[in-house]
């Protein structure tokens, strides 16, 4: 069969991001990152994901070898198209890798793009609370624990508590209750601490944050909710968004 078409002339616009795309590398197995990014995503913002492998199980060694993956994984985020961030969406991974170290290997594979690290909103977001004394609250074993807890104070942080539930593999994290979650933050919070840091993407802790507030009455700063909240500003956008914990909500 023989097709010709007649001459068309297509109406184009912007496309549904018309304000801003977004780019994140996952590590293999997380679920709930993409969820929770299209859940915080203002009108207008397009998210747009890969995946870097990893080793199944979250030890200091499998995380540290995602380094070697990350160029090329930023490369294959839509090449055609301009990024506004691209931003690599593992704490842990962030952490034991080092921001200056993921964020050479994102440019190196999407140049010219504005790179981040998802602790790098982590931190950020503590810093615009102003934050200083925190307490944390992680899926993780306490080597990861240990090693995370001196990042944060390499940063500047006062860490008043830091609980792992000391567990290994994604499919158990991602697996732990929202409502476990916002006991388990109630439970490790300290008198004198000014905010809550849940960490991990495969935690799914936005679900909780205003309960969490409500319950405390002090900010929460989860691993997704602040990556959205660095990502949003880095591309321009300053929404405030209801719903998520002052982070959105004041700055």
């Amino acid at each position: 069969m023989f097709v010709q078409s007649q001459q068309w002339q297509p109406e184009f616009d912007h496309s549904s991001a018309w304000r801003a795309r977004l780019g994140f590398v996952l590590i293999s197995n997380d679920t709930v990152i993409e969820e929770d990014m299209f859940r915080l995503a203002p009108e207008g913002v397009g998210v747009h994901f890969t995946r870097s492998p990893m080793p199944t199980g979250c030890t200091v060694e499998n995380l540290a070898s995602m380094e070697a993956g990350l160029a090329v994984s930023a490369a294959e985020l839509l090449p055609e198209f301009d990024l506004d961030v691209v931003c690599y969406g593992c704490t842990s991974g962030s952490v034991v890798i080092g921001e200056s170290n993921v964020v050479r290997e994102l440019v190196r594979g999407n140049p010219k793009r504005k790179a981040t690290t998802l602790v790098t909103g982590v931190i950020e977001g503590l810093q615009a609370l102003s934050a200083r004394r925190i307490v944390m609250g992680t899926p993780y074993v306490d080597e990861i624990n240990s090693i995370e807890a001196q990042y944060f104070i390499d940063k500047g942080f006062e860490l008043l508590n830091v609980q792992g539930l000391n567990l290994t593999f994604d499919a158990d994290i991602t697996r732990v209750t929202p409502r476990y979650i916002s006991e388990f933050a109630q439970a490790i919070d300290h008198p004198e601490a000014d905010a809550i840091f849940i960490s991990c993407g495969a935690m799914r802790a936005i679900e909780v944050i205003e309960e969490i507030e409500q319950a405390t009455g002090k900010p929460v700063v989860t691993s997704n909710q602040g990556m959205m909240w660095k990502c949003l500003r880095m591309a321009g956008i300053e929404d405030r968004i209801n719903g998520y914990g002052r982070l959105f909500r004041e700055h």
